[in-house]
């Protein structure tokens, strides 16, 4: 059984995409004072979820340029939609296999990189990639607030149905 974490992640992206349903390629690339666009948020996700899944679990990169074009303190950068969504995708699909394997003892781990143990567990890394999306959806349902769309999600999503509290178990 896939780890409650997980659970919780898988549905914050679904969030995500529910909070970004309908915004066209110029309203995501729509800068507003210093706030970064929607769509260098898709990607800039989809770069954490590949630093942290991929490449920190076993140096796998599978959208090379990424960091460089969405990452913490890059220059600023308006990349198309799609493109971005392509990018989320290829590296939501290949992080998939990596989280459900994900055991308590996994949790508890810490990566290793370039011979230096990361400060955070595993565990802690998953909360921190949900907190990132829920930070970065209020973000963005702001940014589609100033566009002047309307009939915005107003409330967290079926998480009963589809991530309901459960206790952990192996």
């Amino acid at each position: 059984m896939v780890h409650p974490l997980v659970e919780q992640v898988r549905f914050v992206r679904s969030e995500f995409v529910r909070a970004l349903d309908g915004v066209t390629d110029e309203e995501a690339r729509q800068r507003f004072g210093s706030m970064n666009c929607i769509s260098w948020m898709i990607g800039h996700l989809a770069d954490q979820e590949q630093r942290y899944w991929l490449q920190l679990a076993g140096g796998e990169i599978v959208v090379p340029g990424l960091n460089d074009l969405v990452g913490y303190g890059k220059p600023a950068s308006t990349p198309p939609l799609e493109e971005m969504w392509v990018a989320w995708r290829r590296v939501t699909n290949a992080t998939d296999p990596y989280l459900e394997a994900l055991k308590i003892p996994d949790l508890l781990s810490f990566y290793e990189f370039n011979g230096v143990k990361r400060d955070e567990s595993v565990g802690t890394l998953l909360l921190r990639v949900m907190g990132h999306y829920w930070f970065h959806m209020g973000e963005s349902l702001a940014i589609r607030q100033m566009l002047g769309h309307t009939n915005l999600p107003q409330f967290v999503g079926d998480i009963g149905a589809k991530a309901p509290f459960r206790p952990a178990t192996e």
